[in-house]
């Protein structure tokens, strides 16, 4: 059994971080789930959906998947010194890395990708993109891995990477079978991106 952390912040984007949950929470046999937020208590989404959070520092368990959600809350985060080094803690110490949307670029941010291949929303590209000459950006993909690090395209994709990751450690078996169960239209190949433009 592994915890998954789920990092948030207020104005995440929703599907950023209940998608991939929605996944997760299909295998309850292999992931502890668990919300953290720098100080606990409620975090609202940018839909204003609120939900309780556990402060990093009380986390009861330590983190073996990190999930680092986007969405436009991170333009708050980007220059906040104690959410990166937090970030940089929890991801230095954690078994895999995983980011949605504009949660690459917090990761950019803080240095984690630094000579990594990794890609992000196609809507936020430039600002994404700008967190640091450092990363290897891959435009055309649906989710990148590289080493401990999955990180995937804009809001829905990370739903794609979550059961691309699943199938990387639990067989595709696994990943089909909540596809089926979530009615979902698994994009199984990530270098297939339908959302590109040149």
């Amino acid at each position: 059994m592994q915890t998954l952390t789920a990092l948030v912040f207020d104005d995440f984007e929703t599907l950023d971080l209940f998608g991939p949950i929605e996944m997760f929470g299909c295998v309850p046999e292999h992931y502890h789930l668990q919300f953290a937020s720098l100080s606990g208590g409620v975090i609202r989404s940018k839909h204003s959906v609120a939900m309780q959070t556990i402060a990093v520092a009380d986390l009861p368990d330590q983190t073996d998947v990190l999930l680092v959600v986007g969405g436009i809350g991170t333009r708050q985060q980007i220059d906040n010194n104690e959410f990166l080094q937090t970030l940089v803690t929890l991801s230095n110490t954690a078994d895999w890395v995983l980011s949605v949307c504009t949660g690459s670029g917090l990761l950019a941010k803080a240095g984690l990708l630094d000579g990594k291949r990794a890609t992000s929303n196609k809507l936020s590209w430039q600002w994404v993109i700008s967190q640091s000459e450092h990363v290897n950006w891959t435009k055309q993909a649906r989710w990148v891995v590289d080493g401990k690090f999955y990180t995937s395209s804009g809001v829905s994709a990370g739903m794609d990477m979550a059961l691309g990751f699943i199938a990387d450690r639990h067989g595709i078996e696994a990943a089909n079978g909540i596809a089926e169960y979530a009615e979902y239209r698994w994009q199984q190949d990530n270098s297939i991106d339908d959302f590109y433009r040149p």
